[in-house]
């Protein structure tokens, strides 16, 4: 088993609950706030440490009261932060959330975590094993992403790249990812069509997340791993859970089927909580 690496954002959630969303220039009551840890780089971290692997964080935080918050909730979920820098002068990365029906709107606010550099990144990466996983999404500057790609396919390292959210990126650098995992929207904007006309070109490799209806892949046939059903409180970070969960699954040998099972499971449960990490499972809650 390798240790998975997820290189990415680490941010502080602002969450609004609501029973509608408002419609532009008006004000309406909330029914609740509440504030969490979150950052789609966080998030997977975290539901890949609770799963029972070892997982290092690479990123960066603000010198701020934020900035502690990320950093005590990597150690509550025993995720290493040896290569998470404080940036002074600098906010941590926020992200401003209205929950309502059913669903969720998001505005993220960087910060700090575009402070990430490829001189940070490529400290971690030349000490690479080659059964160690990188994890890798968009909150990052795209410059780092790039780099990460080219540098994890040149080291021959599995790499698993969420394309979200959505940033125009050069294609052409999918083809050096070991998976990517875009949901239908993501598809969208990427290839400018549906994951039906491209995901034949991805065989094995382009993953596309459906919400609860699972995820599906290209094998010489589509291939549909079903969802669970599940009662919905909160679907921030089920994505995120999903990710993390099959970096875990992979990272323990299972084929790319029981991966995607595993990985269906454990977005399941996630939504049963408050807030992206609030609901993501424990081993125990796998079983």
């Amino acid at each position: 088993m390798g240790n998975i690496f997820v290189i990415g954002s680490a941010s502080v959630d602002l969450v609004v609950k609501s029973h509608r969303q408002p419609a532009k220039g008006e004000t309406i009551l909330g029914e609740s706030f509440f504030m969490t840890t979150g950052g789609k780089g966080s998030n997977q971290a975290v539901s890949a440490s609770r799963l029972g692997v070892d997982v290092y964080m690479v990123g960066a935080v603000g010198d701020d009261t934020f900035g502690e918050m990320i950093l005590n909730n990597f150690k509550e979920n025993h995720v290493n932060i040896d290569n998470v820098e404080t940036v002074t002068h600098q906010s941590s990365g926020t992200a401003h959330i209205t929950l309502a029906d059913n669903d969720n709107s998001i505005i993220v606010v960087p910060g700090a975590n575009f402070k990430i550099t490829i001189e940070q990144v490529e400290v971690v990466l030349s000490k690479l094993e080659q059964s160690d996983i990188v994890v890798i999404q968009n909150e990052i500057p795209v410059q780092v992403t790039e780099y990460i790609i080219n540098r994890t396919h040149e080291l021959g390292i599995t790499t698993i790249y969420n394309p979200a959210p959505f940033v125009q990126i050069d294609t052409s650098l999918l083809n050096k990812v070991s998976y990517f995992t875009p949901n239908e929207t993501e598809v969208r904007e990427l290839f400018g069509e549906d994951f039906e006309s491209v995901i034949k070109q991805y065989p094995k490799q382009m993953i596309v997340t459906l919400g609860a209806q699972g995820a599906v892949y290209y094998d010489g046939e589509l291939k549909r791993v079903p969802g669970l059903k599940a009662e919905v409180v909160d679907t921030t970070g089920a994505g995120d859970t999903f990710n993390g969960a099959f970096a875990v699954a992979l990272s323990e040998g299972k084929d790319i089927d029981t991966a995607l099972q595993f990985a269906n499971k454990a977005a399941s449960i996630s939504v049963g909580g408050l807030g992206a990490q609030g609901g993501m499972p424990y081993r125990k809650d796998m079983a």
